[in-house]
């Protein structure tokens, strides 16, 4: 029923004070809550989230900025300076304030900064070098950078290197009168003025030219990375390597650089007292080229080319002849002793970090290392590059190749009439060189004499018709076994595999396999010769080449050390390397009166120039035939029979070897001396 009364106002005073209470106690527990909340995240900053805040807010208001760091020695195996750093000091300024013309600020200090050149100016004429070309004002102002196209403001700008004592005590003396001025300890880089193998060596470029280079992408990778070592951190004016043992050893050469943290302002300024870390030292390398050996072969090769100009070889002159190349390679070890490529030049014209067009154009097509890749690395008068056909010198795994195929046994005869026919029909043919027919001969034979006809028959048409068009591959295995075609593993950079010119179908697999047992259907380089020609030595075991043997501090500890390593090892009977080992004793007449028993062949293979076929000389040996210490291989483009061209050039390397380290274990330098 209804109410027609109101409640006992006393009841609903109290259910009022009820609710409000209720509510009243509701808000305090919230403001607890959220207070209880503030508290714990104000903790949470103050302990936890703190020092990493602060640290981030240090590096907001400091910069680490890198001084280029003291580059290692590159030594020869008897202890020569290959290349190496000597320290200079350079003059850093980091700027003050704006000077920079886009702002009004920066355009209101303008005349400042270049009072500040001219300071500059005077007391370089007046202290410094009076035989070095002086700076000029225009010149100090662009290293200045005012305007910031190389670096932030707070980056010291390089001004001048190589600083006379009396210019470093003026600055010392003075530093109250300029502003921002560092003296910093820096390094040039040098290079054996003897000129030792100099595109093994390598050279320096600054690390801005190294953009378009992919051998540092890795470097680029890190160096976007948050958070970096600032040791490690490379400038755009730093010089890292760009060849040779240089960039291939860029890491343990560098070092760490030494850096000064810069307190910067808001407007990107330098602020505050800086704090200067001191550079480290790069890591050293003990090189197993031997400076007495790699010279020899580079006056050799220079020689030779000469007397090829000036002396009828097969009844006339080589003046095309203009390029040379020899490694010598430890058999037992694989250390290269030589590494030439001649024509040369002299590496300290990068000591600029750049070329003028003349400079360039001089070095442009010998800078590189034509022993291990055809470009820019020589050519010869008709262009010609260092990568030839290996012409005869294949014959010795031709056989071998032959022998383990079961195609011929070390006793079978062929009877060798002067020429090979192959194709349909017998339509095309090989012939010996000089047109010679041998009669019978065994492989043993057909290796001394050299003979294309037995390779055709014996070993490409017979390799053919065992294999049909997988014989391009059984083929191209056996090269790879012994370092053809593939990398050798050298510790060098810009390795060139070779040009294998049996994979291309143009021709019939018949024709390419006959045409590579002779040696005309692929194209290598001097290294990958050489470290063929060791593996025959060992018969079988395929050394890793390397020219590094130990890393050391610059205290002289050793931090790496690299021991002989073995790639593969192809195994052959015994018989057959005898067999093959016992025919490789071409008669080569720079060999008169060379006192040990050695193995070698010669080889002249050949390259098309507009319809005419030109000889080049190629030539392989090791020494002694029982016991092998040496394997050496010389190529010269262009030079005629290998014979006379290459050989002459080969036994100057045992030569100069054997002075050293002696081929039977004696060196003949120390017995001449007792």
């Amino acid at each position: 029923m209804k109410k027609l009364y109101a409640e006992d106002p006393r009841k609903q005073e109290a259910d009022l004070q009820r609710h409000f209470n209720i509510r009243l106690n509701m808000l305090f527990f919230t403001a607890f809550a959220i207070f209880t909340v503030i508290i714990v995240r104000l903790a949470i900053l103050q302990f936890v989230e703190g020092p990493t805040l602060a640290q981030r807010g240090m590096e907001l208001k400091v910069r680490d900025i890198p001084f280029s760091p003291i580059r290692g020695t590159i030594y020869a195996a008897g202890g020569e300076k290959l290349a190496y750093s000597t320290s200079v000091q350079s003059l850093y300024m980091t700027l003050q304030k704006d000077y920079s013309k886009n702002t009004d600020l920066g355009k209101e200090n303008r005349p400042e900064a270049v009072a500040f050149a001219e300071s500059l100016k005077a007391a370089f004429d007046t202290y410094g070098d009076p035989n070095a070309e002086p700076l000029t004002l225009d010149a100090i102002i662009d290293a200045m950078d005012l305007e910031y196209r190389k670096a932030g403001g707070f980056a010291p700008r390089r001004i001048k290197v190589d600083l006379t004592e009396l210019e470093i005590a003026y600055f010392l003396e003075r530093k109250d009168l300029f502003p921002g001025i560092d003296i910093v300890e820096e390094n040039i880089r040098h290079y054996d003025e003897d000129r030792v193998a100099v595109q093994t060596i390598g050279y320096l470029r600054k690390y801005s030219s190294t953009l378009e280079e992919p051998w540092y992408d890795s470097v680029r990778e890190w160096m976007a990375l948050d958070n970096k070592d600032p040791g490690l951190e490379y400038t755009q004016e730093e010089f890292v390597g760009f060849d040779g043992l240089e960039m291939q050893y860029q890491h343990e050469l560098r070092g760490k650089n030494g850096y000064k943290s810069v307190p910067i302002n808001p407007r990107n300024m330098a602020s505050g007292i800086p704090e200067l870390t001191a550079p480290e030292k790069g890591y050293d390398l003990h090189t197993t080229i031997d400076k007495r050996v790699q010279l020899a072969a580079q006056q050799a090769i220079t020689d030779q080319l000469e007397w090829l100009h000036n002396n009828r070889v097969s009844g006339r002159l080589h003046p095309h002849a203009k390029t040379g190349y020899a490694v010598a390679m430890e058999v037992e070890t694989g250390n290269i002793v030589a590494m030439a490529s001649m024509p040369d030049y002299d590496t300290n014209i990068w000591k600029t970090g750049s070329l003028t067009n003349e400079q360039y154009e001089r070095i442009k097509t010998n800078y590189r290392n034509g022993t291990i890749t055809p470009y820019s690395s020589g050519r010869s008068g008709h262009g010609f590059d260092p990568a030839v056909p290996l012409g005869s010198t294949i014959k010795p795994l031709s056989v071998l190749i032959g022998l383990n195929e079961g195609l011929f046994t070390t006793n079978d005869t062929y009877p060798d009439r002067g020429i090979a026919y192959f194709g349909k029909n017998n339509s095309s043919s090989v012939r010996n060189s000089g047109r010679f027919a041998y009669g019978g001969m065994d492989p043993s034979r057909a290796i001394y004499k050299s003979s294309n006809a037995f390779m055709v028959d014996m070993v490409g048409k017979r390799l053919y018709n065992k294999h049909r068009a997988e014989g391009i591959d059984v083929w191209d295995k056996y090269m790879k076994e012994f370092g053809l075609g593939i990398s050798t593993g050298i510790d060098l950079p810009k390795e060139f595999h070779g040009i294998l010119d049996y994979k291309n179908d143009r021709e019939t697999t018949l024709a390419r396999l006959v045409y590579a047992s002779f040696g005309q259907q692929a194209r290598y380089t001097t290294l990958q010769l050489a470290q063929y020609t060791a593996t025959l030595a060992s018969r079988g075991k395929r050394m890793e080449p390397h020219l590094v043997r130990k890393i050391t501090d610059s205290e002289g500890n050793v931090v790496k050390e690299f021991e002989p390593k073995v790639l593969n090892e192809v195994n052959f009977r015994k018989e057959h390397w005898n067999e093959v080992i016992s025919g490789m004793k071409t008669d080569v007449s720079a060999f008169n009166g060379f006192p040990y028993d050695f193995a070698r062949k010669t080889g002249t293979s050949q390259q098309d120039y507009k319809g005419k076929m030109i000889d080049n000389g190629v030539f392989i040996a090791f020494a002694p035939r029982e016991k092998p210490k040496l394997a050496v291989a010389v190529i010269v483009p262009e030079g005629g029979f290998g014979s006379s061209s290459a050989a002459p050039i080969a036994r100057k390397i045992f030569d100069a070897y054997d002075q050293e380290y002696g081929l039977d274990g004696v060196p003949k330098r120390q017995s001449l001396q007792k």
